[in-house]
């Protein structure tokens, strides 16, 4: 025993030694003869460019910001880089809808009901003269009862651009008649076709994306704040608060989707504003969406409110709400990126269904589904095939938003 204190107590003799000056805490270390190695604690700010060589790249990866970390990792994601940049034009557009739009969505051409998409066209004859339509020529069906358009190859309508045409209030408010493209006054040009109105369906398109894509943005509000705070509260206290929830969850996901969708839907009375109507369908939707979060939020919280870090805020006396909010939450950032990505399109295919079916959002206010509520009819849409193009963009954004939410996933956690 003597001999091994009397080796330790040269060993720390000769490190304290050994230690340049002013690189540790000397006075940390322990006296002569004590019989315990020191534990030394450098006093110097750690660079690690003085440890380790580093190439260009290696000092790129080792000292960039979390958020460059994840930038990094989501652009390799091609196909979602891709989708965002869809989406991201796709929802510029909604501010100038009435300007790409060709037509005012409400103008109405009684002479060119039901007329089929028309092409554009460059060459007129063999010469080139730019962008042109060609007009129309109608006649009736007696067997079918309906009209018949023929391109009038003999009278080529040319496009202009950047042009005044059909006046129209922007967002309802500021009156202005400029649009992108326009032909000449009173000629016909129907991108997508015209409906039973003689509507111009391409400027309705454009127009009901402001709607559809929207209620999604403001439906997932309201369901993630109902899923966080709801999911969170059971998750971290537990006891009889997670008890409540899930019983109230389980309530909830036990009512077919439908039929509650359309009872509350009925509930609204027939004398509300469109604009009211509009807000009321996303309210319901977001009411009805946050189960699913909620209870993942829960599963996730449960587990890691017993790490250490959790214990060690509460010690310092950091409420509930921090703790959650601050701590907790961004721990599973990646579920809830996936999950916000997928209840996005859910959300539009909820308000595409209710207003396909005549509950949800109602003329004059236009969507995607308040357009395909007119092909409910098979007869109708095998005469004209053209009403079912609303559903396009419908397709092409929930296909987005879901390879939009992989790459943010994995880019979510870029350590993985």
């Amino acid at each position: 025993m003597i001999e091994d204190s009397k080796t330790a107590s040269t060993e720390a003799a000769r490190l304290k030694a050994s230690l340049p000056e002013g690189t540790t805490n000397r006075s940390a270390l322990p006296a002569e003869g004590t019989g315990t190695l020191p534990h030394f604690v450098s006093t110097e700010p750690f660079d690690l460019r003085s440890v380790e060589k580093l190439t260009p790249e290696q000092e790129k990866i080792y000292f960039a910001s979390q958020l460059t970390l994840m930038w990094w990792k989501f652009r390799q994601h091609r196909v979602a880089v891709w989708s965002g940049v869809f989406l991201l034009i796709l929802y510029s557009s909604i501010f100038i809808s009435e300007f790409l739009s060709p037509w005012n969505y409400q103008t109405r051409h009684s002479q060119h009901i039901y007329v089929p998409p028309q092409g554009i066209h460059l060459f007129h004859e063999g010469e080139f003269i730019g962008p042109f339509v060609y007009d129309l020529k109608r006649k009736l069906n007696l067997e079918t009862m309906t009209r018949e358009y023929t391109a009038d190859e003999t009278k080529p309508l040319k496009l202009s651009f950047f042009c005044s045409g059909d006046e129209y209030n922007w967002f309802g408010l500021i009156p202005a008649d400029n649009h992108l493209v326009c032909a000449p006054k009173g000629a016909p040009f129907y991108l997508l076709g015209t409906d039973r109105l003689g509507r111009d369906l391409l400027s309705r398109i454009l127009q009901g994306a402001r709607i559809s894509l929207t209620i999604g943005l403001i439906g997932i509000t309201v369901s993630f704040l109902l899923g966080i705070v709801i999911g969170g509260a059971a998750g971290y206290y537990g006891s009889w608060v997670d008890m409540i929830v899930q019983r109230v969850i389980e309530v909830l996901q036990s009512i077919p989707t439908i039929p509650l969708w359309l009872t509350l839907s009925a509930i609204m009375p027939a004398s509300w504003s469109p604009i009211l109507i509009y807000f009321g369908i996303t309210i319901i939707l977001g009411l009805l969406d946050w189960t699913g979060l909620a209870r993942a939020v829960r599963s996730k919280l449960l587990s890691l409110r017993e790490e250490d870090y959790v214990l060690a805020a509460q010690l310092i006396g950091a409420k509930a709400p921090r703790i959650i909010g601050r701590h907790l939450v961004p721990g599973f950032m990646s579920h809830l990126i996936a999950s916000a990505t997928i209840t996005i399109p859910t959300m539009i295919l909820g308000e595409t269904a209710l207003s396909f079916l005549g509950l949800g959002l109602r003329e004059p206010i236009t969507s995607w589904g308040v357009l395909l509520n007119e092909a409910q009819s098979i007869n109708v849409v095998a005469v004209f095939p053209w009403l079912m193009l609303p559903v396009v963009p419908v397709i092409f954004v929930i296909i987005a938003f879901n390879f939009l939410g992989d790459g943010l996933r994995d880019a979510a956690d870029p350590y993985k």
